[in-house]
């Protein structure tokens, strides 16, 4: 897919790698709406840098775990563009809970991160595929994580999620196809400002960056560059890429 001259939509654009993503998107020449849920004026200033590279580009308010909003949004985005051809759901949420800590793990954690994570990524999918079967067909993009591959992360409820984002990703592949193609990205730890905001950041990073292959942290950008080759390569549909600079192939090794 040549990405001049068509539409996206990125969720939870406005910061990290959804920032990333947008601003990738309005390089290629693509129009694109930025979706924030409570984040506005970040929103508002990628959009702003997304317009100074000679795109149209929207920022749009909504709740990506409640259905009717995303319709909405997704009705709105197609009006303002006249199309809508690329998804990618970044939309995240979750909660820090020692894995061994069962009991503290509540009927909210999972509300809110399987409403964010899957049924976020389902609701939003749904809602465009009209839009991008109107003008051909399209790609779907869902940022996952290697925490629903390893079983590792912040929490037991959020590695449910992504894994269950990996398994919706082929589903979606297969009840889509072949006009729209679903793939996914799963990386490991990324270095962005959310993680900058925990007083133990400097040892989190060089924790993660020891156990990669490569020897240096993930960014916002190579994600944003991952997401860009699934959503352009047209033969790629059902696959979810691990993104983790070999932490997965380095796990157990002896040095």
């Amino acid at each position: 897919m040549d990405l001049a001259g068509k539409a996206a939509l990125v969720t939870g654009g406005g910061t990290g790698t959804g920032r990333a993503v947008v601003l990738e998107l309005a390089q290629r020449g693509c129009d694109v709406a930025v979706n924030y849920s409570r984040s506005r004026d970040e929103a508002e200033q990628t959009t702003g840098e997304a317009k100074a590279l000679g795109v149209r580009a929207l920022c749009v308010q909504a709740d990506v775990a409640n259905d009717g909003s995303v319709r909405s949004m997704a009705e709105a985005v197609t009006e303002r563009f006249g199309r809508l051809d690329v998804l990618v759901n970044n939309a995240g949420a979750t909660s820090f809970i020692d894995h061994a800590d069962l009991e503290s793990v509540t009927d909210a954690d999972w509300d809110k991160i399987l409403g964010t994570n899957l049924k976020g990524s389902f609701h939003c999918t749904r809602a465009v595929v009209p839009a991008m079967r109107k003008n051909g067909g399209g790609t779907i993009v869902n940022v996952s994580s290697i925490a629903g591959i390893y079983a590792i992360g912040s929490s037991i409820p959020y590695c449910a999620s992504k894994a269950a984002i990996n398994n919706m990703t082929v589903a979606l592949a297969r009840a889509l196809a072949p006009d729209i193609r679903v793939n996914a990205v799963a990386p490991g730890y990324i270095d962005t400002r959310w993680w900058k905001e925990f007083p133990s950041y400097e040892g989190i990073k060089a924790m993660a960056v020891a156990q990669t292959l490569v020897g240096k942290a993930c960014q916002a950008e190579d994600v944003a560059v991952t997401v860009l080759h699934l959503a352009t390569a047209d033969f790629l549909t059902g696959q979810v890429v691990v993104l983790d600079g070999g932490f997965g192939i380095a796990r157990g090794m002896t040095r």
